[in-house]
């Protein structure tokens, strides 16, 4: 019965075979599986990649770590291997830069280290004309350097400086409280009696004594421009008078025509008297003939005489503009 109970015992497991061989293999997976994790993480960082090198030089490298972005536009584009002392006492930040792309950097581009208040420092490449020739290999340029944590002093300094004038000016005794306390009393002065005419003339008596001249010089502008109305219409009639169908400069072309006639008789005549002359001289014998001749032709002349001044006297009457005339004879 006891021998029975006893439950039989469990038989071994047969042993695997090739044991040792699986162990080494499944070793040696691991190592090739890690040594792939190393390589792709070398190759992910660049390790393999060809670069070129730029070196940076700054004043100095605080915040600057090995394994910093260089960016340009935003995309990284180089990373910081080593950061060392120069013999002047600069830093030199030694940036490995992938040749696919150090066609972003060129001669004329410019670096800066901007170290933010609240974040990482950045450095960052800006490169305005991308035709320029493309950046060296071993490169060395200097860095610009923006800090805003060092303008914070300055920017405290300047706020401090304008709340002490902001305060000097309002204060009571300050001169711009004294303006304003004479502006409010020009106001005050203006919207009285009088208005701004008696604050200029210092008394509303003056301003009164101005409105009065004021007030005249209207009036005078008035009866002058009722003046120059009168003067139009009697320039008016004069025209009319003067240079109209019926006017006077009608009967003076007409009465400069009758002297013309008269005139060209009195030439005439004249020239008779001429050649009559001419024959008394050559004459001498029949001088009574001559005397008789001469007698009737000056009869004429002194007709064609008195005809022309009566005519200059009716232009006389009739033209305002006459003028003293005077015909002498020959």
């Amino acid at each position: 019965m006891t021998e029975a109970a006893e439950p039989a015992s469990k038989p071994e497991p047969p042993p695997v075979a090739h044991l040792e061989a699986k162990a080494l293999l499944l070793l040696l997976f691991m190592l090739a599986l890690i040594v792939a994790s190393v390589l792709y993480v070398l190759y992910a960082r660049g390790a393999f990649e060809q670069t070129q090198t730029l070196v940076l030089v700054a004043e100095d490298s605080e915040g600057v770590g090995v394994g910093m972005d260089l960016t340009f536009s935003g995309f990284p584009i180089g990373r910081v291997r080593r950061i060392e002392l120069a013999d002047e006492g600069n830093a030199r930040i030694v940036i490995d830069v992938p040749l696919k792309d150090a066609r972003w950097l060129r001669t004329s581009s410019i670096f800066t280290l901007v170290r933010g208040v609240v974040g990482n420092t950045n450095i960052r490449a800006y490169s305005g004309i991308l035709t320029d020739p493309p950046l060296p290999d071993g490169a060395v340029r200097s860095v610009l350097r923006g800090d805003t944590g060092a303008d914070i002093p300055r920017v405290v300094s300047a706020v401090r400086d304008l709340s002490e004038n902001l305060v000097a000016l309002t204060a009571k005794d300050a001169p711009l409280a004294l303006s304003l306390s004479q502006a409010q009393t020009l106001a005050e002065r203006i919207n009285g009696p009088g208005g701004a005419l008696a604050v200029l003339l210092g008394s509303e008596a003056g301003a009164r004594q101005v409105l009065a001249t004021l007030q005249r010089s209207n009036e005078i502008i008035d009866r002058t421009n009722a003046l120059l109305g009168r003067l139009d219409g009697l320039v008016q009639k004069a025209d009319a008078q003067v240079l109209g169908p019926d006017g006077l400069l009608k009967d003076a072309r007409a009465s400069v025509q009758q002297l013309n006639g008269m005139l060209t008789d009195a030439r005439a005549s004249l020239q008779r008297v001429d050649g009559l002359l001419r024959e008394a001289q050559g004459i001498a014998g029949n001088v009574r003939v001559a005397t008789t001749d001469l007698g009737s032709l000056r009869g004429e002349v002194e007709a064609s005489l008195r005809k022309v001044e009566g005519l200059i006297n009716e232009i006389n009457r009739k033209w305002p503009f006459a003028r003293d005339t005077e015909i002498k004879l020959p």
